[in-house]
């Protein structure tokens, strides 16, 4: 069960003599599931009783919110948004984020120095993964590879994400990895993937579309993130996490301010909020995904879903700013060569 979040008393008085509180609305452009649930606990209600405005959600995946902001063009209809660092990096390069000013940021000191995108433009809220999640009653023997996704006696049990979703790109960078390609070309990987494509009981496109497809029994092995895993346990789904030996895909949510946010000042302190050591604790754990602060300790019976220290070391981080430059190319192969 997640718990109350109370707001640090020197904090909030901290905002309100800075004269945060208001009425005003806080747009927040959200993962959606139980993302967007635990982002209420750990982040919206200790903004709203600190500031008195209130936040409403828009959930969407990266692709969807970086697609909104473009089509907006500096007048968006979010004043925060979260996004994986590849699609972060993209809407930086195309001017459409405001930068964060570390000095204006009570918890700046306090966040891992690799957390902190290209001159501030945005921040990693938490630490993450790309993995394999499965059915622990329905596998008798856990998967140790990204390969046993293939395996035959798996066909139509499998789910895994379309390229527009994070966990979609960062499963093609895995197996193409393991196929000996290279980024600029991916084609080992597709070509391998296009079978089990066409197999798979979904190409999703909303992570939480995964949970359904569990619920009912229509799959045993999905490409997913064990944070999602990990709140979907806690709803009793009786699933594990695997960390192939090849190494599992790191994933840095980001969080930023779109230029041109009606409530840039508001949107400056729920970044605040959300980076404070209170609201991480409370999210890691209710979310099982990584901190970024570096005075929260994870605790509880979940804090084993995380990677350790050795499947950490073996993660394989895309550099955003590469994979920026190559997502169009690789959606284009991927339409082209996966789906048709």
């Amino acid at each position: 069960m997640t718990k109350k979040f109370v707001v640090p008393a020197a904090f909030m008085a901290a905002l309100c003599m800075s004269g945060a509180a208001s009425s005003a609305e806080l747009v927040v452009g959200s993962f959606g599931g139980g993302f967007a649930e635990n982002l209420k606990t750990c982040y919206a209600a200790p903004f709203t009783a600190a500031t008195g405005a209130e936040v409403l959600l828009k959930p969407a995946n990266s692709a969807q919110h970086a697609a909104s902001l473009r089509a907006s063009a500096g007048a968006p209809d979010v004043d925060v948004v979260f996004a994986d660092d590849a699609f972060a990096v993209q809407l930086s390069n195309e001017g459409l984020l405001q930068p964060l000013d570390r000095s204006r940021l009570s918890n700046s000191a306090d966040i891992l120095p690799a957390a902190w995108g290209a001159d501030d433009a945005y921040v990693a809220a938490m630490l993450g993964a790309t993995a394999i999640v499965y059915n622990r009653e329905k596998l008798s023997e856990p998967p140790t590879s990204w390969l046993d996704l293939f395996d035959p006696k798996y066909e139509g049990r499998v789910t895994i994400g379309d390229i527009s979703g994070t966990t979609g790109w960062q499963f093609v960078a895995a197996i193409n990895a393991i196929e000996g390609g290279t980024l600029e070309d991916p084609s080992a990987a597709l070509e391998k993937i296009s079978p089990l494509a066409k197999s798979a009981a979904l190409l999703y496109t909303q992570a939480d579309q995964v949970v359904s497809l569990f619920e009912r029994g229509e799959i045993d092995l999905a490409v997913w993130y064990p944070d999602r895993a990990g709140v979907a346990i806690k709803s009793g789904l009786p699933l594990a996490v695997a960390y192939p030996k090849e190494g599992a895909v790191g994933i840095r949510p980001t969080i930023s301010i779109p230029k041109g946010a009606q409530n840039a000042e508001l949107a400056e302190k729920f970044v605040d909020i959300v980076l404070s050591a209170e609201a991480q604790k409370c999210f890691s754990e209710a979310q099982v995904i990584g901190p970024v602060n570096t005075k929260v300790v994870v605790e509880g019976e979940y804090a084993g879903i995380l990677p350790n220290a050795d499947q950490a070391s073996k993660m394989l981080f895309l550099d955003p700013a590469v994979m920026a430059k190559l997502m169009p190319d690789w959606t284009r192969r991927w339409q082209r060569e996966v789906l048709r």
